[in-house]
């Protein structure tokens, strides 16, 4: 009898970047890690839209040189529509930031971040989580809130919120990721998955990054210092 071999799925990777010897670094940095891996590459708006549409990947590293470069990201997500987005960039703009996660980005890392931070990035936002620094949620978070006058009437929907719901959801709202929050409140990670799940539902928001602006935005918690 042949011993069971445990198999792992790797999590695919397009690479979107206009200089070629940047990706390779990158790529090379991506694929020192164990479980990751880049199944292809664009260095415009073109051979990107085509990679997405062939590989259809699981994670999207779309360095950001430009501002302008945010243009073609709703189209690249409609044909890709699986894939979870990472925005690499030097730019330190908010409004940049804001607009990144407006048209579909769930992480930013700037450049001058430890290079770690692409690897563990890539690896939480493919699990669902959102990963933007502390300082960066609150700007992003501030500027798409006030970009909205009306705040719509959801005390029915807090009120079907458990205590302990309550609580995690504040946790979300100031940006701690599962590991700290199930510290926080002395749980399994799987007890605060079953949370956010039940949370989704209740809430009628579809991810993490949902969670947090509707947190943000109905005073359940406060945003990030």
């Amino acid at each position: 009898m042949q011993p069971l071999q445990l198999i792992t799925k790797n999590i695919r990777i397009l690479l979107i970047d206009n200089q070629t010897i940047v990706r390779a670094a990158i790529r090379m940095l991506i694929e020192s890690r164990p479980g990751l891996k880049v199944v292809g590459e664009g260095a415009d708006r073109t051979e990107s839209l085509a990679v997405a549409t062939s590989e259809q990947p699981d994670i999207i590293l779309f360095a950001l040189n430009e501002a302008s470069d945010l243009d073609f990201l709703p189209e690249l997500l409609a044909i890709a529509k699986q894939a979870r987005v990472v925005i690499l960039t030097g730019l330190s703009d908010s409004k940049v930031h804001q607009r990144a996660v407006r048209l579909g980005a769930t992480g930013v890392v700037l450049k001058d971040m430890p290079a770690e931070d692409v690897i563990k990035a890539i690896e939480k936002v493919h699990s669902g989580e959102v990963w933007l620094n502390r300082s960066m949620t609150a700007s992003v978070l501030a500027g798409l809130v006030r970009g909205n006058g009306e705040i719509d009437l959801e005390a029915a929907k807090i009120a079907t919120l458990t205590k302990r719901e309550r609580e995690l959801s504040t946790l979300i709202g100031e940006g701690l990721k599962n590991k700290q929050i199930a510290a926080r409140l002395f749980i399994s990670d799987a007890t605060v998955r079953h949370h956010l799940t039940s949370i989704f539902d209740k809430l009628g928001v579809s991810d993490r990054l949902e969670l947090i602006i509707y947190v943000y935005r109905h005073g359940l918690g406060k945003p990030p210092a």
